[in-house]
């Protein structure tokens, strides 16, 4: 079998070794998806999220002194549970309606009753 090199050598070379070296990196991906549901993320994750395997080429090694690329690769190897970041709601502002202002409220959770602003807006805002 024959290995085949990116490296270019020629007759004044002639003595010299060519060594190969894999490498592994961990690379971690955190994307963020607005949906209505968990089940609604995870699906847009799937279709739309990760990574563009096509980008995966030696553009992203480093070739100095010498080295050249042979092979470059990225294979899934873990995921984590989607998690909600919070919710859209609107600003606690009287006018807050009325002129579209919204902010991303970090205690929201999946269940809309169990939400320690919806408890705070109604035990403290009357609302």
């Amino acid at each position: 079998m024959t290995n085949i090199t990116p490296i270019c050598f020629f007759a004044d070379d002639l003595g010299k070794k060519i060594y190969r070296k894999k490498q592994y990196y961990t690379v971690v991906i955190e994307q963020d998806v607005m949906a209505n549901s968990k089940e609604e993320a995870e699906e847009k994750f799937l279709e739309g999220g990760g990574i563009a395997h096509d980008e995966i080429t030696s553009n992203i090694t480093d070739e100095r002194e010498g080295v050249e690329t042979y092979y470059v690769d990225a294979n899934f190897s873990e995921n984590a549970d989607t998690k909600l970041v919070g919710k859209v709601v609107y600003e606690d502002d009287e006018f807050a309606k009325e002129d579209g202002m919204v902010e991303l409220d970090p205690y929201a959770s999946e269940d809309e009753e169990d939400s320690p602003i919806k408890d705070y807006a109604e035990e403290v805002l009357g609302g």
